[in-house]
């Protein structure tokens, strides 16, 4: 009996052994190919860094609908001859939302174009706003 947990145990060991050399094997030949791996991703970087100058999402001109011509108004997506004038007719505008607010354009047109209209506070004084849109009402 004393032989057989003997060989047990010396099997075992041996096996952990193999293991722990294969395994030493495997991660020696892998350490090159991640070194040269990350050579490579470091060059790579740094030509694209030194080349590459940081893009700028292109600004997008706001147009102001309490004081933009019609002109203006009609470059916008979905805003036609009539939808101008009646921006222009329901002047001045608390906010941008007021468009649909005040049923001037329905809601899918001012969808496509609230991204790119503002709604400008025509006096920096709020009483004065307040006493323009009061007298509009």
């Amino acid at each position: 009996m004393k032989f057989s947990i003997a060989k047990t145990t010396l099997i075992s060991l041996t096996l952990l052994l193999s293991a722990s050399v294969c395994t030493a094997a495997d991660t020696k030949a892998v350490a090159p190919q991640q070194a040269a791996s990350k050579a490579q991703a470091t060059t790579k970087s740094v030509k694209s860094g030194a080349d590459a100058k940081p893009k700028v999402a292109p600004k997008i001109k706001l147009v102001d609908i309490n004081s933009a011509s019609a002109a203006e108004l009609k470059k916008l997506p979905g805003i036609s001859d009539a939808q101008a004038a009646k921006i222009i007719a329901g002047r001045p505008y608390g906010s941008k939302a007021w468009l649909v607010s005040h049923n001037i354009i329905d809601a899918a047109v001012y969808e496509g174009l609230r991204q790119q209209v503002i709604a400008k506070q025509p006096n920096k004084d709020a009483v004065k706003n307040a006493e323009l849109y009061i007298k509009k009402k």
